[in-house]
């Protein structure tokens, strides 16, 4: 067990440096900073190449790639998050993920994807007590965690740039007024917070012996859990939150194995965000309604579409396209009809209730995976099935999900996004193989498997979607749960139960979403989890943001351009995400409530 012990430590350690860089940016900015993850697999690719490619000594390169780290989260924040301040954090949040898909796929642009050996710069296994070995490299790693720890409070408490800093995080507005330069306080975060995200993911990729561009994602997921765990703005508390989740997460995997590894880790988070709503030695958020959505998802000046536009659309995409379109074109629009789906059945809940839920990969899981079981083992046809995904996903997803209502603030967001990667790493610990020759539709035994069969059938559901949306919207239901997302306050003052209706509208939008996990799983006739990743849950977000999160139309218009027109870079994936992240800046940038905006 001490072993063990020692092993969490080591770990932990690692945790500990990335959340502090998270929490120090939240603390500072009251911004989720999802482009610290891409630091990570970015410092450590930056050092193997200064290390194998140009033969520089570690102790050279070590330094330069945190001043590259430094120099780059700077110009993130001048150039991106920054100009964005007037809006709430919901512009930072998608901005810093937009980033982070920039990055990643920039480094692999330039190191290529494949997974390269780290270096061994320092012994990794020269010490041992007991059976467990260690090297210099974990001493070494400990010895700068906390020196950076001791130096990083000594200037935060003595100096005097440092206590501007606190000031900053403790009251923006009062910090400005008493005359401290905030945006400056702002920049030198980011700067501090890349420089140890870099150095985090160079000691990591030590450890564990290998790199490549993408690393950075389940180290910094990992990190951000930690810094949540201790509380988001509280430095002392990422440091607890990095060293109790390394060691909770070693026992983990010593009675359970490495396999239930991701799902330990969120229910941990869950858990601690039940009982303690704000993280260990985070502060509990005083507001109720939670910031992420407001005002900003009301900015912008709306669009007017005449009524003639709905009918011409709708002939268009139900008529002309599948009369006269090709199969590759028939073949995207059903992953624009599907997504579409799944998106407009969110609005409910990101545009009406006011929660801004991260983890839809989730309930789209549930909702594949059943229909497929369902299909493949019990012979139950298509036709029955689609519904029972559907249902299935809101079931399920609403019993996991109906302790974390009660949490406040960007944690809500962050314990629904823990929820759905913790959902599908449970449904690979149960169904750990992909599953095959999942049936297609079909009618009186022929077979509906062209891609003409699938558009018109996905076109089908979404347009029953949109109008099951609408008649929400217009009754009494829809006017309710929009009174929790307009004003959570007012709604408890006249006795609306706001935790319930907030559990409703995501029930709603998993039961759409696992209506769009079926369609995808009896369209590609197999499935397996490595499918449905955080960039699926992002990727709906992103779509309803960018049509208009109060509009179910509003994502069949982000659909079509997050997955209708990225389509045209699909033989350059790299570049295509890149292409995605730009655009995502620059609506978030000139659009902030959406492509459609609705002023009521």
């Amino acid at each position: 067990m001490f072993d063990t012990l020692i092993a969490g430590l080591l770990r932990g350690n690692v945790y500990a440096l990335g959340a502090v860089g998270i929490s120090l940016v939240f603390g500072v900015m009251n911004v989720v900073n999802f482009a610290q993850f891409s630091f990570f697999g970015l410092g450590a690719m930056l050092a193997w190449f200064f290390v194998v490619k140009l033969g520089v000594s570690f102790w050279i390169a070590l330094p330069a790639v945190l001043v590259i780290c430094a120099a780059l989260g700077l110009l993130i924040n001048v150039s991106v998050v920054r100009p964005l301040a007037r809006y709430l954090p919901l512009a930072a949040m998608l901005s810093t993920y937009a980033v982070a898909q920039i990055l990643d796929n920039v480094s692999q642009l330039a190191f290529t994807a494949q997974f390269q050996t780290f270096p061994a710069v320092l012994p990794t296994s020269n010490f041992q007590i007991g059976n467990m070995r260690f090297g210099t490299s974990d001493v070494v790693m400990l010895g700068i965690t906390a020196a950076v720890m001791v130096s990083m409070s000594l200037f935060l408490k003595f100096g005097k740039t440092g206590r501007a800093i606190r000031a900053t995080a403790q009251d923006q507005e009062a910090a400005l007024q008493v005359g401290i330069p905030v945006g400056t306080v702002q920049n030198l975060s980011f700067l501090i917070a890349s420089a140890l995200g870099g150095l985090a993911g160079i000691f990591f990729s030590l450890y564990i012996g290998v790199v490549s561009p993408t690393s950075g994602l389940n180290i910094g997921m990992t990190a951000f859990v930690a810094a949540t765990l201790g509380g988001l703005g509280s430095l002392v508390g990422a440091v607890i939150g990095g060293f109790v989740l390394g060691i909770l997460e070693a026992f983990g995997i010593y009675l359970f194995g490495d396999a239930a590894r991701q799902i330990l880790v969120f229910v941990i988070l869950i858990v601690v965000l039940i009982v303690r709503p704000g993280g260990l030695l985070g502060k509990v958020p005083l507001i109720s309604s939670e910031p992420l959505t407001g005002t900003f998802l009301g900015k912008g000046r709306p669009l007017r579409i005449p009524r003639w536009v709905w009918p011409a659309a709708f002939v268009v995409g139900g008529v002309l396209v599948p009369v006269f379109a090709d199969s590759y074109v028939l073949t995207t629009g059903t992953q624009v009809l599907i997504y579409a789906i799944i998106a407009a059945g969110f609005t409910v809940t990101a545009g009406q209730a006011g929660v801004i839920a991260l983890g839809q990969a989730g309930p789209i899981a549930i909702g594949a995976y059943t229909s497929a079981i369902i299909s493949v083992y019990l012979h139950v046809p298509f036709w029955a099935a689609l519904p029972i995904a559907g249902l299935a996903a809101a079931v399920i997803a609403s019993i996991l999900a109906s302790p974390i209502w009660g949490v406040k603030g960007h944690y809500i967001s962050i314990a629904t996004l823990g929820l759905g990667i913790a959902i599908v790493a449970a449904i690979h610990l149960i169904v750990p193989q992909a599953i095959y020759d999942i049936p297609v539709p079909s009618i009186g035994g022929i077979a509906l498997n062209t891609p003409v069969a699938y558009y018109i059938i996905d076109f089908v559901v979404l347009a029953i979607t949109l109008l099951v949306m609408w008649r929400i919207r217009r009754s009494h239901l829809g006017k309710v749960i929009s009174s929790v997302g307009s004003d959570e306050v007012a709604a408890l003052a006249s006795g609306v139960r706001v935790r319930d209706y907030k559990a409703l509208a995501f029930a709603v939008s998993a039961f759409f979403a696992g209506i769009g996990g079926s369609l995808l799983a009896h369209q590609y006739t197999y499935i397996d989890t490595t499918i449905f990743t955080m960039m699926m849950s992002l990727l709906v977000v992103t779509i309803v943001i960018l049509g208009g999160v109060s509009l179910p139309y509003g994502a069949v218009v982000g659909s079509i351009i997050l997955i209708g027109a990225m389509e045209l870079l699909r033989f350059t994936p790299e570049w295509r995400i890149i292409v995605y992240g730009l655009v995502l800046i620059l609506v978030v940038r000139f659009r902030p409530g959406g492509i459609l905006v609705r002023n009521s």
